[in-house]
């Protein structure tokens, strides 16, 4: 790779490559993007319905909100605090992935977005890298810079939408879907709503939103294969990787037989998918300045990770 000064890597990250793309691939983009934005704006019309009438979240709900947006479709600006905040906190982790290849030099996609019938809309976005990764601190780059972007956009919409809950007791351990509370989600509760029990806040349709892109966070920067924390792993640990993310494996393995069986649908995904690693033959340790991001990215590990996602 040639060297480039650092302005000139940040041009290059700042200026989108439209010649490079064809208008059929921006086409792609913008409709997973708007197929995206609709899947989750229905889904955040069954968290509006559901918060407004003071009830828990129920699995019938998500079929019967069809029949009753056909019959009224301007419900849909309802579901949009739910999917504003998602879709914004999943931009911003991809395009900070985005900029980081781009800065390097590093051949790589916009985002794709993928719509899915699930409880929240969408299986979330990724990019694709087309182009080898050199040096560990690229590596390094790359990927602690979506996590950590995502996290400092979710942030203040989290904080926004918890001081827009409200408490009912026990509505959070009700319904057909119960969601976890990460400790990030938590220390906030207990400023805005001190001395109030997790199990008695109902979290507004864009604290919801924000809780999904904590899950997202999450699930990143678990410290296996080729996933963010996977990609922060081998830069820290190189040829260890391998056996780290094995043993990261057994970890969810553990975690699946005693808390959640979701953790053995993960483990069995990442083993048989994203286990290997592409090879990266620079030994050149980090610095202090990415040392500390990579303690900064552990932390944000804990502040996001939950033992039980969704019961």
């Amino acid at each position: 790779m040639v060297p480039r000064s650092t302005s000139d890597g940040l041009r290059a990250a700042l200026t989108f490559p439209q010649d490079e793309i064809s208008a059929s691939r921006w086409a792609l983009h913008w409709c997973l993007l708007g197929l995206t934005l609709l899947t989750t704006t229905v889904v955040g019309v069954v968290f509006a319905q559901s918060f407004e009438a003071n009830r828990p979240i129920d699995l019938d709900q998500y079929v019967n909100i069809l029949p009753v947006l056909a019959a009224r479709p301007l419900l849909l600006l309802d579901g949009l605090a739910f999917s504003l905040t998602l879709m914004t906190i999943l931009l911003s982790h991809e395009l900070g992935h985005y900029f980081a290849c781009r800065y390097y030099g590093i051949d790589a996609s916009l985002p794709y977005f993928l719509p899915a019938p699930t409880p929240i809309g969408t299986l979330g976005a990724f990019i694709r890298i087309r182009s080898p990764i050199y040096t560990r601190r690229a590596l390094f780059d790359v990927g602690i810079a979506g996590p950590l972007a995502g996290f400092v956009v979710l942030l203040p919409l989290l904080a926004v939408g918890v001081a827009g809950s409200k408490v009912i007791p026990g509505i959070a351990q009700r319904g057909d879907l119960v969601f976890g509370v990460p400790a990030i989600l938590r220390l906030l509760e207990w400023i805005i709503f001190p001395g109030v029990p997790s199990a008695d806040i109902y979290l507004h349709p864009v604290a919801r939103g924000a809780w999904v892109g904590i899950l997202a966070t999450a699930l990143n920067l678990i410290p296996i294969g080729q996933l963010d924390g996977g990609h922060i792993l081998y830069s820290f640990a190189g040829s260890k990787h391998k056996l780290l993310s094995r043993i990261f494996i057994a970890v969810l393995v553990v975690l699946g037989i005693f808390f959640s069986h979701t953790w053995l649908v993960w483990a069995a995904l990442l083993f048989f998918f994203a286990l290997r690693h592409p090879t990266i033959f620079d030994d050149t340790p980090l610095d202090r300045s990415r040392m500390l991001l990579g303690l900064t990215a552990l932390v944000v590990f804990l502040l996001t990770f939950t033992l039980i996602p969704i019961q």
